[in-house]
């Protein structure tokens, strides 16, 4: 168990003080770091102020923000109150809870951090033990320390320094990454939940489970002829691929960039959210690497140009497959940070799609985690819904596969109407603010949090 400190820091007892209200009706961006000066005609600013990065506590509230914050309920019905028939109760891909909502809980986003000691992967902790505090500055601390996997020693960055498009946006390469700040830039796997999401949408009730068609491919089929022949899925409710994209799971990302944004004006620091350096440079899309480099190196997947994808994708010609590459996954001396569920991460997608499953019903899945439930649920309510609560049955997997190997087969990649990996392209920075420049050209530059920042932090 971690103990509370003898003598509580100030900071986090104004923090915790800080009515939520005040925090959202007060929060404005502050664009400017300490130490930055502004070319602005007859408003221009010339700090005097040295760079100040964020305290280690600072980034460490931060991060405890991208990461898990306890367990969540499955707080559903186990049945239809129509017919009693049963439902799918057990959607969700994991049960730790974090900031901001998902849609079944997937928890697509992964977070990289940017700062003057490097360029960090955050890895998701589990939840804290039971009666463990995680809200003092030891325990941020450690767990910060545990999140950080250091992949780069230096804070990323277009490598000859020029950041004109395509590589950073307007006036954004003025003041955007610059000594003294820190980044928080979200990536989500939509890969995971791409597949748990259709198998969930497969155990609508008969007559309910529409027909899977691809909007790329004049509208055929994808993969499901003979789930509607055989009845297990209806003709008349027809449902495109294009229409389910993302299928929400992106949204998280914008929440969890929202607390954090609330987070740290309410500490006092400036915060921006903004377009991000382009994520096809900072990722090291193929097509821009031999300009910029690998920057981050992730994993990426070109499919194999077909003479139909001049209808299909409008790509006309073989040498401009790259227009259709995306980011499959994130490696660091040989250990995936991020593996999106799809090949060449797997064999194939049989393979991706039964590995979604074992994750949640195998041996060493979520719902054959009796203690998990135990720690959520009072008595033995939690090995009631376990025992209850339905599972995927064949029928649901085994269609999910046939879709799964169409898409990859046909177009080469999977998801192939949206990415695996997808990058929201904005990033959040979080800063000592430049309090002389607000203070001589604004009326409500600064609130109190940001006043008293350096009395109550440093």
């Amino acid at each position: 168990m971690v103990q509370h400190d003898a003598q509580p820091h100030a900071g986090l007892e104004a923090l915790s003080s800080r009515p939520l209200v005040s925090s959202i009706w007060q929060r404005r961006t502050h664009r400017v770091s300490r130490g930055s000066s502004v070319d602005a005609g007859s408003m221009s600013y010339a700090s005097q102020e040295p760079r100040t990065p964020l305290t280690e506590l600072e980034e460490a509230i931060l991060i405890s923000l991208t990461g898990c914050t306890g367990l969540t309920m499955p707080d559903r019905p186990f049945a239809d109150p129509r017919d009693h028939k049963p439902i799918m109760a057990k959607p969700n891909l994991t049960m730790a809870g974090r900031t901001a909502g998902s849609p079944d809980n997937a928890q697509g986003t992964h977070f990289l951090m940017i700062n003057d000691s490097g360029t960090y992967y955050l890895r998701k902790l589990p939840p804290a033990e039971d009666g463990a505090s995680v809200w003092d500055a030891d325990a941020l601390l450690a767990r910060a320390a545990q999140a950080k996997v250091k992949l780069l020693g230096h804070r990323i960055d277009v490598p000859d320094g020029n950041r004109d498009f395509p590589a950073y946006l307007d006036s954004n390469r003025f003041l955007s990454n610059l000594p003294g700040t820190t980044l928080l830039f979200p990536v989500v796997d939509l890969s995971r939940q791409y597949i748990n999401g259709l198998m969930y949408l497969l155990t609508q009730p008969e007559g309910a489970r529409p027909t899977i068609v691809d909007d790329r491919n004049f509208y055929r089929m994808a993969g499901v002829k003979s789930w509607v022949r055989n009845g297990f899925l209806n003709e008349d409710l027809k449902l495109p691929l294009g229409t389910l994209w993302a299928m929400r799971t992106q949204i998280e990302a914008d929440l969890l960039l929202q607390n954090l944004m609330l987070t740290a004006d309410a500490m006092g620091l400036g915060a921006w959210i903004h377009a991000s350096l382009a994520p096809p440079v900072l990722l090291g899309d193929p097509k821009f690497r031999k300009r910029y480099g690998a920057m981050l190196g992730f994993d990426w997947v070109t499919p194999r140009w077909k003479p139909i994808d001049a209808l299909r994708w409008q790509v006309p010609v073989p040498w401009h497959a790259d227009l259709r590459a995306h980011p499959v996954g994130l490696r660091h001396q040989g250990e995936h940070l991020i593996k999106a569920m799809c090949p060449p991460n797997y064999p194939s997608m049989n393979e991706a799609v039964d590995a979604v499953v074992a994750d949640k019903f195998g041996p060493r899945g979520i719902y054959a985690d009796e203690a998990l439930f135990a720690r959520i649920y009072r008595g033995e309510f939690g090995a009631r819904y376990l025992e209850e609560a339905s599972n995927y049955t064949e029928d649901v997997i085994a269609c999910t596969r046939d879709i799964c190997t169409y898409i990859h087969q046909t177009h080469g990649r999977f998801p192939a109407h949206t990415e695996a990996i997808h990058v929201p392209g904005v990033w959040l920075q979080a800063h000592h603010v430049e309090e002389a420049y607000y203070e001589k050209f604004f009326r409500a530059g600064l609130t109190d949090a940001h006043r008293s920042h350096n009395s109550t932090w440093h």
